[in-house]
């Protein structure tokens, strides 16, 4: 037991020696969620894409653009978002905190919509090597307009480039 833990603790040694989160990094990354990874009180089935571009203009703090595109199934809907938003790397292994705000516009048949989200999230950046890293995070995306009904938890899965 006590061996496995050591490896355990070596790897994730390994894959974390390779932070870059001092000022003037640049950052881009494609995450997904949805495919039953997230629930919302609308949504039963969902896909979601999203791009990322960041710069980090301190150490540790990174600010950040997003696009994003989701698919709902059930619905039929399209929904398109932009926004913006900040990351703090809390320790240098690559657990961080994130804070983003979006706008989306919805298209479901002849229905249009607009709504607002602020999106709180928890993540970890897995170094592969010395740039790359695959991100799992937990997020609570809020719904301005619609709260009860438009808001979800998920879990979203990404890869990053630090350079």
């Amino acid at each position: 037991m006590k061996k496995m833990i050591l490896s355990l603790v070596m790897a994730l040694t390994t894959m974390t020696a390779f932070a870059q989160f001092e000022a003037g990094k640049s950052y881009v990354a494609a995450s997904m969620s949805g495919l039953g990874l997230s629930y919302s009180k609308q949504a039963k089935v969902n896909f979601n894409m999203q791009a990322r571009a960041g710069h980090l203009l301190a150490d540790n703090w990174m600010l950040l653009g997003i696009f994003g595109y989701e698919y709902q199934h059930w619905a039929k809907s399209h929904e398109l978002e932009i926004g913006g938003g900040g990351r703090y790397y809390i320790i240098q292994n690559g657990l961080y905190l994130g804070l983003s705000a979006a706008y989306a516009f919805t298209k479901a048949d002849e229905e249009k919509t607009h709504n607002c989200y602020i999106t709180p999230e928890l993540g970890y950046a897995f170094f592969l090597g010395e740039h790359v890293t695959i991100e799992p995070a937990i997020y609570y995306r809020m719904s301005i307009n619609d709260f009860a009904d438009a808001s979800t938890v998920g879990l979203r899965i990404g890869v990053g480039y630090y350079f």
